[in-house]
This record gives C-alpha cells, structure tokens and sequence, in this order.
C-alpha cells in the first residue's frame, strides 16, 4: 500500500474512534495487533500492551470506565513505507476522581496489508496522573 493509503487507515480508526465505532475499529486491525501505552501502571490502568484483537477491544472497554472523553483531535501525520506517525490532543475527565486533563500525543502506527499491526501511544502521563488524584 501507498504511505497515503497507510496514512488513511489511520484515519478510519479516528474517525471511528470519534464515532464510538469499536467494531470499524477492531476490523481494520491485524489479528495479531498490539497497542502499546507508557505510564505507570499503577496508577494509570491502560499503562501495559493489549494483544490482539481481543486485547484491544477490552482496551476501550477499559477506557470507556475510566475515562469520559471530551475532545479527540488528531492533527498531522508523517508517513515513511509502513509507519505512520500522528500527532494531536485528547481531553478527557477521570470518571472516579471528576479530574480533567488536556495532554498533547504521538501515536506511532505500523500498516502492514491495509491493517494495523502495532500503535505506540506517547502522551503527557503526568497530566494523566494528576487528573486521577483529583488534581
């Protein structure tokens, strides 16, 4: 596939994302997809890798209780033969402690055959942090 083509799956996991559309998400991932995020572990639940397309699905499932999104905004990407970087905002509001935050990421994406194989997620996870201990 072209880097354009690469750099449109991408889009259509953020647009479906943005729609709560997990199902258009899961079926443009490779069987064997990984998503990885940084973070502490204790502390920030989602902070470890999800495998396969099952791990991704309880991924959001996961996200989806602790998390209340309030803006999702993907803005630029870079495309290089099979990676595709991303770079945009998220804001969202911890559901057990009501704290917000609004942090800046990367997501690192590999396409292989028109699915995703790999996303390494890079965020503030301090704002993530203190967003948890109602900061």
């Amino acid at each position: 596939m072209s880097e354009q083509e690469n750099v449109g799956v991408v889009q259509q996991i953020y647009a479906a994302f943005g729609r709560g559309d997990i199902p258009a998400i899961l079926n443009l991932l490779a069987n064997n997809a990984e998503i990885t995020h940084q973070g502490p572990p204790d502390i920030l639940p989602w902070a470890h890798t999800y495998r396969g397309r099952e791990g991704w699905a309880q991924f959001f499932k996961d996200l989806a209780e602790i998390l209340e999104p309030l803006k999702f905004e993907p803005r630029d990407y870079v495309a290089q033969g099979e990676r595709v970087v991303a770079f945009g905002s998220f804001q969202a509001r911890i559901r057990s402690t009501g704290g917000p935050f609004d942090e800046l990421w990367a997501m690192d994406w590999v396409i292989r055959d028109g699915r995703a194989v790999t996303c390494h997620v890079y965020e503030d996870t301090a704002a993530m942090v203190a967003a948890f201990r109602g900061a």
